[in-house]
């Protein structure tokens, strides 16, 4: 099996081993050890709380830069709808689109467009009899790879159609040889402007058994100065946007789910709300819906860690710019009744348990049991000095051999102590 290549790492150098990043991570997939973090690959999701949460920015994602591919002949940029959020006073994303051409690309494709697309064929989907529900959202990849690792019965709700930057980076391809037959496939390279590290990792890794059509990821951050520069000269546009309100207010939480114009929905971000919703749907403690949205990133892809801007300000600009838009540029013909295959995947994400003690049931319960007599010990307040997230954690990792030298610093010192008196 490859191994999993993650997109935020770890620069030690800077890394002080102050544990804000032990107490956030939602995985508990960091620990202090001989006083650095570090992230176990096997528990890390790539959702960037660490690298949002750390003073020392001793977190941070690693992807491409757009620099080092100029040799492509023709180069298509997808724009997360995000990158429209981050600019004062645009009304008009024709000035991106246009700034995005000046700065070398040769062609655009919306991932906005893509997204209004998705949602006119999720709407398609959950018309479709004997379906699992609800159906949740594919589109953000930390959600995947959790229910991969956590929620594993839930793989079977997950929707089946390829997320929009997947949708975009095949149209685009298409678009780009059929306007222009001499090129071949490897003379054209798809960027993905990406907000998050997670949607790095998924073009990676790909889904399941699924290559990713993206050819290269560029930071969101990274190109917003580059187009500062180019915006500024004032060019009129000579390209126009081919989506509309539906396809931009995919970049704020809620909206896919408000745009399949179905009541029956439920939408949440931030990581630990979504592992709230998960929790309830798996034990059935929830009212029955349609269809469940959840982003990982607060506020939704606003919310991403490569973003520029605050992101309940993106939100409010991206406001503005919906204002202008009709809403949708991008209508299923009459004769569309289905979802088309080349946009569907079977692929679910690989069960990778990270809760598993051991391969017997045995042995598991063996440690089981050495767990909770060790926890008992321990003073319970979580206060991750030792390096371990939660004193459960402490002991888990005691158990499996993974403390080291680690020792709780509090029974340390109530030790020493009760030795002085």
């Amino acid at each position: 099996m490859n191994e999993y290549r993650h997109s935020v790492v770890l620069d030690k150098e800077k890394c002080t081993g102050c544990t804000s990043c032990v107490r956030r991570c939602p995985t508990e997939a960091i620990r202090i050890v001989e006083g650095k973090a570090h992230i176990d690959p096997d528990r890390c999701i790539d959702c960037g709380e660490c690298i949002r949460t750390c003073e020392n920015n001793a977190k941070k994602a690693m992807c491409s830069k757009f620099e080092h591919y100029t040799h492509h002949k023709w180069k298509i940029a997808l724009p997360a709808p995000t990158l429209f959020g981050q600019f004062n006073g645009l009304d008009d994303v024709d000035e991106v689109l246009q700034g995005l051409l000046d700065i070398g690309f040769d062609d655009v494709y919306e991932v906005s467009k893509a997204a209004e697309l998705v949602t006119a064929y999720t709407r398609l989907y959950l018309k479709t009899e004997h379906i699992k529900k609800p159906v949740i959202s594919s589109a953000c990849p930390v959600i995947a790879r959790l229910i991969s690792l956590r929620f594993p019965y839930l793989k079977d709700n997950l929707l089946p159609i390829l997320p929009p930057l997947e949708v975009a980076a095949i149209l685009a391809r298409e678009r780009a040889k059929r306007k222009h037959p001499e090129l071949t496939d490897e003379d054209i390279a798809t960027f993905f402007i990406s907000p998050c590290p997670a949607k790095v990792s998924y073009i990676r890794n790909g889904y399941g058994g699924y290559k990713s059509h993206v050819d290269v990821v560029v930071g969101l951050n990274d190109i917003y100065f580059l187009l500062l520069g180019a915006m500024k000269r004032g060019r009129s546009p000579s390209v126009t946007g081919e989506s509309g309100m539906i396809g931009i207010g995919w970049a704020s939480s809620g909206g896919e789910a408000t745009a399949l114009l179905n009541d029956s929905y439920l939408s949440a971000d931030g990581i630990e709300n979504c592992i709230k919703v998960l929790d309830s749907i798996e034990n059935g403690n929830i009212p029955q819906l349609e269809f469940v949205e959840l982003n990982a990133c607060p506020g939704g892809c606003v919310g991403g860690v490569m973003t520029i801007e605050n992101p309940f300000i993106a939100k409010t600009r991206l406001q503005t710019v919906r204002r202008f838009l009709p809403v949708s540029k991008n209508y299923l013909s009459p004769e569309e009744i289905a979802v088309p295959v080349d946009f569907l995947t079977d692929e679910k994400p690989d069960y990778k348990p990270i809760t598993r003690l051991a391969d017997s049931i045995g042995e598991s319960m063996r440690m089981m049991a050495e767990i909770q007599t060790m926890k008992k010990k321990l003073p319970g307040i979580d206060c991750g000095a030792c390096g371990s997230p939660t004193c459960r954690a402490f002991a888990e990792d005691a158990v499996r051999g993974l403390a080291g030298d680690r020792v709780c610093v509090v029974l340390a010192q109530r030790k020493k102590e009760a030795t002085e008196e």
